[in-house]
């Protein structure tokens, strides 16, 4: 191997390991961003609810934003309240708006950037504390619905068989993990949510329905035929486009008219 040759191989390692120490310099260097977060607390009603801005260092906290409402409990203010659970996108716990759209916190990545983050509790529900929403009425709602099997003649003695295409029909339904998301990003569910059911609970009625083990899918949409419980969605979409789970609420609503209309 020449002189020259092993010159141009050094000079090329050279390069590359000062590269590499950059860059290395770069990602460690503090990368701050602000989040600001509603707070409101029911022992201090004479404070009206307000914007609390925390500052986290990206390169010391977790990817999502559920990692960083952690890190601020645990690091810097520990009455900051949410609610949170499994991390895994499966139980619901942690939703909540997140710049202007309901998703969930373990599941929305919090971009690399030093633009401020607004973090609200889900919109339009009362408010228990801070990112805490009261969801006794949804809950009331869900339980309205009867959700569970129900049949007219004798219980099965072993399983509740069904066939593999009846099946097939409740997928993209009974996944849904009622995080509420997609009503309380509906405008109907706003100002009638007292007697509109809202997306994700007909959602989940609708599912009973087309469920071949069930036997009073008649009666379950026969209890919906009123002016609001169903009727009062106009296909606006908000539900699907928001849904964390990427499931379409308002196509099984849709789906629910069609056979009301079918009823008679």
């Amino acid at each position: 191997m020449s002189m020259i040759s092993s010159i141009s191989k050094l000079q090329a390692r050279s390069f590359h390991g000062s590269n590499v120490m950059k860059f290395a310099t770069q990602s460690n260097a503090p990368l701050v961003k602000t989040f600001q977060i509603y707070r409101w607390n029911p022992d201090k009603p004479q404070e009206k609810p307000h914007l609390q801005s925390y500052s986290v260092d990206l390169n010391e906290c977790g990817p999502m934003v559920l990692d960083a409402l952690i890190k601020i409990k645990n690091e810097q203010d520990s009455t900051l309240t949410f609610r949170r659970s499994c991390r895994e996108g499966i139980c619901g716990s942690c939703a909540m708006n997140i710049n202007g759209t309901n998703t969930l916190a373990c599941l929305c990545r919090i971009e690399r950037d030093p633009k401020n983050l607004k973090i609200y509790p889900l919109p339009h529900m009362y408010v228990v504390k801070d990112l805490v929403p009261d969801l006794t009425q949804f809950y009331k709602q869900y339980s309205s619905i009867k959700p569970y099997l129900q049949q007219k003649g004798a219980v099965p003695e072993k399983e509740n068989l069904q066939s593999i295409a009846d099946r097939k029909k409740l997928d993209g339904l009974y996944e849904c993990i009622l995080c509420a998301c997609c009503s309380t990003s509906c405008p109907s569910y706003w100002w009638n949510s007292d007697v509109y059911l809202g997306p994700a609970v007909l959602m989940q009625a609708y599912r009973w329905m087309i469920d071949s083990r069930d036997d009073f899918a008649l009666e379950r949409r026969a209890a919906l035929q009123d002016p609001f419980s169903v009727y009062r969605c106009h296909t606006i979409m908000n539900c699907t486009r928001t849904c964390p789970k990427g499931l379409n609420p308002g196509k099984a609503i849709a789906e629910i008219k069609k056979l009301m209309t079918l009823d008679g």
